[in-house]
């Protein structure tokens, strides 16, 4: 059974940084493309990364990067490094088991940008 579990969300000021952390277990990891993607209050739900199993990132074209993924095979995990944070940046940040966040996703971690 696939099971994801994100960690590392919060409150923090605009400007500020947060590293998510997406843990995965009952699948091969090492081998499976993974993703991030989030939902703001009232929108739908925006791919914001991918990274392939040999750690290879894709981004979309609009965000060029702006959050750069990782991955550690070793620890069956995906992470999510976040700077400059925006108001318009709060939302549930889920990493999910596909390149484009269009597979199975976790319960989702809550990020929230305001002063």
């Amino acid at each position: 059974e696939v099971q994801l579990v994100e960690s590392g969300g919060g409150w923090v000021q605009p400007g500020g940084s947060l590293n998510l952390s997406c843990a995965a277990s009952g699948f091969t990891f090492s081998t499976i493309p993974m993703s991030w993607v989030r939902q703001a209050p009232g929108k739908g739900f925006e791919w914001l990364a991918g990274i392939y199993g040999d750690g290879t990132p894709l981004y979309p074209q609009h965000l060029k990067g702006r959050f750069p993924i990782s991955r550690d095979n070793g620890r069956n995990s995906v992470s999510l490094q976040m700077d400059n944070l925006q108001p318009d940046d709060t939302g549930v940040y889920y990493c999910s088991v596909d390149l484009m966040g269009l597979g199975p996703r976790g319960p989702g971690t809550q990020v929230t940008v305001s002063s």
